[in-house]
């Protein structure tokens, strides 16, 4: 696979390694020139010196034959336009950008972003996963709809520990796609499915049914 890595930063220069590693071609086009001959010494000329915004500098990184770039500055404005320019200009076929600031992902979504990485939103899903008071957890944002992935722990003195799916009052336009239960079984979902103490139920929803998802599931106020 050919890769287009735009930002030769700690984030561009780590993603280059390791696909650099796993046999993979790879492109990363840095404005810093210390930077770019700092990669080039350690990986080979893999680098080039340019604003990846541009057009000339993606033509010049070959991102007309790339199966991928990866928008990694920090900036949101130069990964948005990184973003814009693969796409429209050389139709790339999946760009994944990084998001610095979460505020801007539905900016990121709209311009045609196929996965869109924010450090942020990951850290708190890493803080709500150790919080055992946040019984819902954000997992995914379905790409080209409003529906997300959320995770749902049933705690040991929820009211629903015991009762079957088809018994839950939850939201519509939910679903319930999985269920992990505490000793590591996995299990479709069915009317029959008893949900059991510390078992994780992923489901897919809206965000505004959210509160009333998690109250479905764990019998909670």
């Amino acid at each position: 696979m050919y890769i287009v890595i735009v930002g030769g930063g700690q984030v561009g220069a780590q993603t280059a390694r390791e696909l650099v590693a796993f046999g993979h071609e790879v492109t990363v086009v840095e404005r810093d020139a210390e930077t770019v001959r700092a990669l080039n010494a350690e990986l080979g000329e893999i680098a080039i010196i340019g604003d990846g915004t541009e057009v000339s500098i993606q033509e010049e990184a070959g991102v007309n034959r790339a199966d991928l770039i990866v928008a990694t500055t920090g900036r949101d404005e130069a990964n948005l336009a990184v973003a814009q320019v693969a796409k429209q200009r050389f139709g790339t076929p999946r760009v994944i950008a990084r998001i610095n600031f979460p505020k801007n992902e539905e900016i990121f979504r709209v311009v045609g972003v196929d996965i869109a990485v924010s450090a942020t939103t990951a850290i708190m899903s890493q803080i709500e996963q150790a919080l055992p008071s946040t019984p819902l957890i954000h997992l995914l944002e379905l790409h080209g709809s409003p529906f997300e992935l959320v995770e749902v722990v049933i705690g040991e003195d929820a009211a629903t520990v015991g009762q079957a799916v088809r018994d839950l009052h939850l939201p519509a336009e939910s679903l319930l796609t999985l269920v992990v239960h505490a000793d590591g079984r996995p299990e479709v979902p069915t009317g029959e499915t008893q949900l059991t103490a510390g078992a994780a139920v992923l489901a897919v929803t809206l965000p505004e049914h959210e509160a009333e998802l998690r109250r479905g599931l764990t019998g909670g106020a």
